[in-house]
Parts: C-alpha cells; sequence; structure tokens
C-alpha cells in the first residue's frame, strides 16, 4: 500500500513537472519572439564590413568597435546579444565621445544653467535620445536572457519530470513482484532416498 501511494505521489510530480515545463518552454517561446519582432520592426543595421577597415577615434567607427561591433557587420540587429553590443558598444561610445563622458543628467543640469546655449542644448537633445535607444535596447537583451534562462529551466522540468515518471513506474514494478515468505519457501528437511 505504501509503495502505491508513493508511486500516485511521484506520478502527480512527474505531471506538474511536465506542465511547469511547458508553461516555461511557452514562456520562453513567447519572449523570444516577441524581443526578435519588436527589434526586427525597428530596422537597425549595423554598420557594412567596409566601415570596420579603418577605425578611427571620432568617426562613425572606432578602433573599440572593432573586436565587439565588427562580428555583426551588415547584419540587422535581430538578437538580444546583437542589442547588447550595439547599446554598450556603439551607442555609448559615441555618446562618451561626443560628451566627453558626461552623463544626461550632468549635460542637462549644465542646458539648464544656460539655457541660451543652443549648441548645448542639442548636444542634451541628442544624448536624451541615443540614452533613450540604447535603455530600449538593452531592456530587450534582458528580456532576451530571460527567454534563455527559461528555456533552460523548462529543460531541466521536462528532465526531472521523466527521471519522476520513471522511478514512479519502476516504484510499481517492485510492488508487482511477489514477495518470498517463510510460507512460499519449500520446507526444508531430510528427504527420503529411493533403495
Amino acid at each position: 500500500m505504501r509503495r502505491s501511494v508513493t508511486a500516485i505521489v511521484g506520478f502527480a510530480l512527474a505531471a506538474v513537472l511536465f506542465v511547469a515545463g511547458g508553461l516555461l518552454l511557452w514562456g520562453s517561446t513567447y519572449t523570444h519572439n516577441m524581443v526578435h519582432n519588436q527589434l526586427a520592426a525597428q530596422k537597425i543595421f549595423f554598420p557594412p564590413q567596409a566601415a570596420f577597415a579603418h577605425p578611427k577615434a571620432g568617426t562613425e567607427i572606432t578602433p573599440s568597435m572593432v573586436p565587439s561591433v565588427s562580428q555583426y557587420a551588415g547584419q540587422q540587429l535581430l538578437t538580444g546579444q546583437q542589442a547588447q553590443s550595439y547599446a554598450d558598444n556603439f551607442i555609448a561610445v559615441h555618446i562618451t565621445e561626443m560628451t566627453g563622458g558626461q552623463t544626461y543628467a550632468q549635460l542637462s543640469a549644465k542646458a539648464l544653467a544656460n539655457p541660451d546655449d543652443a549648441k548645448l542644448a542639442g548636444q542634451v537633445a541628442t544624448v536624451f535620445k541615443g540614452e533613450t535607444l540604447r535603455a530600449i535596447l538593452l531592456n530587450a537583451f534582458g528580456w532576451w536572457k530571460v527567454a534563455q534562462i527559461t528555456y533552460i529551466a523548462a529543460l531541466a522540468a521536462f528532465g526531472l519530470g521523466a527521471l519522476t515518471l520513471l522511478a514512479s513506474l519502476f516504484g510499481l514494478t517492485l510492488r508487482r513482484r511477489p514477495e518470498i515468505t517463510q510460507a512460499t519457501l519449500p520446507a526444508a528437511g531430510p528427504t527420503a532416498t529411493a533403495a
């Protein structure tokens, strides 16, 4: 009786793990597709391979971009990894070069103190747009990572569900084996031999 209760609990746990795995897989697929579709709709492309031939500080392609951004040369930005690279290694580099390392908050404070400085106001507007796009791309990267993590969790749930199911089936097969007791053993004693 105890073995059958354990087997039933095992089957129930396996079912819960399979359902959890299915939900995690659905969540992963949904998030992955949503991020991909939203990025595709933006139609952002990395600079072409030719642009990386002569990197120079102060131009579209700086030397720091070659190892990180050039791997995506000419490609459309569609994945979380690409979004992270574009945000941190392309946009952020241009913003830093343009502002001398000042943040949007620092530039904005200067612009408020100097309302007649049109050049500074233009710089603040450009940095705001760049930082906004950067934040959106990094948000997409974050959700892309969530999709990857939930995919791994789905695989783990399916694996644990399968192991639990197999263990429960194994427990049931043990239950069906006849138990050897004293009553089922042949009687021991002297045997008569024919003369």
